[in-house]
């Protein structure tokens, strides 16, 4: 079911009046948590309710397990028993057909022919973030950082919880799984709340991110009959395709979450706004990049070692999060060169140097900002060539085509409205910047009718562009 669906136009309704009927049972709420979580997961495809459920219950009983045990050793039997189920299914479902592809190339490389079937596995959706939110719950209780639960309802509510279930945010155990155990009581400016930073990020989905992959699947999938200039002006849509899509998720999940009472993590902060690649990393993708640093960059050692530590340790983060998005070694490729692209600021240690937003309290960047934020831009643009591509060859083929004489040649496939589209979407995350979303405030000091305006006119764009049948990007992952 998809938030930007007839389906989930229905379903959310119906279950925000039945949840919120039976606010004074919390129990019963929670049951209806997990209810409509599983029923929205099994409206994909309902075999793989197994699978969550599966996970569900292994950690609940190792978390339980760990409470109770106070030898070291065992305590660490319990805790690789965890990595090696989850990591396990996420291996055999997503990885499974890029390793037997790969032993299939290397032996023909040395000469031998061995044809190993490729199996016909389905990759279940939202796999990598219920995995990864899972795992960081069982790693917290070892860890004795967390008090693992005996409320099952409330632990299969924080695994399954529908509006971040697929695509995130990723949640820690010590931020949403308390919030189960509370009574929640309805709030009128919450749940407004929620629906403004729905709209936006339906907004983001359906007007800029579906609108800007109709131009990028034209050009990546037909890249050697283009320009230069036009290949370039692929690769800026698809920068703007994935943020809108998956930012615009995010905006949804975490607004359908306070609709029904919940804190939802923030994903992204204008991560197009930064400075260096560094401050793009702590704004793009927060749940993951900052899973990636408690429970792999500072267990590895962090930034405690000599250089060299810190740089093995950077090149490692990377690259397996490249590996997280895709059995493929364009996504490897994508991490390894964000890596490359943060090296200096980790080698000269100015890798926390921007740590506000950019112009914070003032309208317009300085020439320094508007230069730092456009080359990072451009650097970023770059590296998402290797993202979208099919292989590398087309990554390579695609790059190729770029730094050719036809560069500077009028790009085609532009249209005044797309420009116009794009420039007003970035003007309002600019003026909203320092906000949790960018209209959180928009209107908060202009008359009723002007601001009801306003969202009329949002919601008449979106419905304008609907239509296109665009799938979440993320849901692959």
């Amino acid at each position: 079911m998809f938030f930007n669906s007839i389906d989930f136009a229905i379903f959310l309704p119906i279950v925000f009046i039945i949840y919120w009927l039976t606010n004074r049972n919390l129990r019963l709420q929670n049951i209806i948590v997990v209810a409509s979580s599983y029923f929205f997961y099994g409206w994909w495809d309902w075999r793989f309710l197994s699978l969550i459920l599966f996970s569900t219950i292994t950690d609940y009983s190792i978390g339980l397990m760990l409470k109770n045990q106070e030898n070291q050793l065992k305590r660490k039997y319990l805790l690789w028993l965890s990595i090696i189920v989850n990591l396990g299914f996420l291996g055999f479902f997503k990885y499974c057909n890029f390793f037997i592809d790969n032993f299939n190339t290397a032996f023909t490389f040395f000469g031998s022919d061995i044809q190993a079937n490729s199996l016909n596995i389905i990759l279940p959706v939202g796999i990598s973030f219920y995995t990864f939110q899972t795992l960081s719950y069982t790693i917290d209780v070892y860890k004795r950082k967390l008090e693992p639960t005996s409320d099952f309802i409330s632990f299969a509510a924080f695994v399954s919880f529908f509006p971040q279930l697929v695509a995130g945010p990723i949640e820690r155990a010590s931020n949403l799984l308390p919030q189960f155990y509370v009574k929640r009581n309805f709030d009128y400016a919450k749940a407004i709340d929620g629906l403004k930073q729905i709209l936006w990020g339906l907004f983001k989905k359906v007007v800029i991110a579906d609108n800007c992959a109709e131009v990028a699947n034209q050009i990546f999938n037909n890249h050697l009959d283009q320009s230069g200039s036009t290949l370039l002006l692929g690769a800026i849509f698809f920068t703007f395709q994935i943020y809108g899509d998956f930012s615009g998720y995010s905006d949804i999940a975490i607004g359908t979450a306070r609709l029904f009472g919940f804190n939802l993590r923030k994903n992204f902060s204008f991560p197009y706004f930064s400075r260096d690649i560094a401050e793009f990393w702590r704004r793009w993708h927060i749940s993951l990049s900052t899973w990636f640093r408690d429970y792999l960059y500072i267990p590895l050692g962090g930034s405690k070692g000599g250089t060299l530590m810190r740089i093995r340790n950077t090149f490692i983060i990377f690259i397996v999060s490249g590996f997280w998005h895709g059995a493929d070694w364009t996504f490897i490729a994508w991490g390894a060169i964000n890596a490359l692209y943060i090296m200096p600021s980790i080698v000269y240690k100015t890798n926390r140097k921007n740590l506000d937003m950019v112009a914070q309290g003032r309208k317009f960047p300085s020439i320094k900002e508007f230069v730092q934020v456009s080359l990072t831009f451009m650097l970023t643009v770059f590296a998402w060539i290797f993202f979208r591509a099919q292989d590398m060859t087309h990554a390579m083929d695609y790059i190729a085509g770029i730094f050719s004489k036809s560069l500077f040649s009028a790009p085609e496939h532009f249209s005044i409205v797309d420009g116009a589209l794009i420039s007003t979407f970035m003007i309002v995350e600019w003026i909203g910047r320092e906000n949790e979303y960018a209209i959180a405030k928009m209107g908060n000091t202009w008359p009723k009718w002007m601001r009801w305006t306003a969202y009329y006119i949002i919601i008449a764009i979106i419905i304008m562009y609907s239509g296109k049948d665009q799938q979440f990007i993320y849901f692959q992952f």
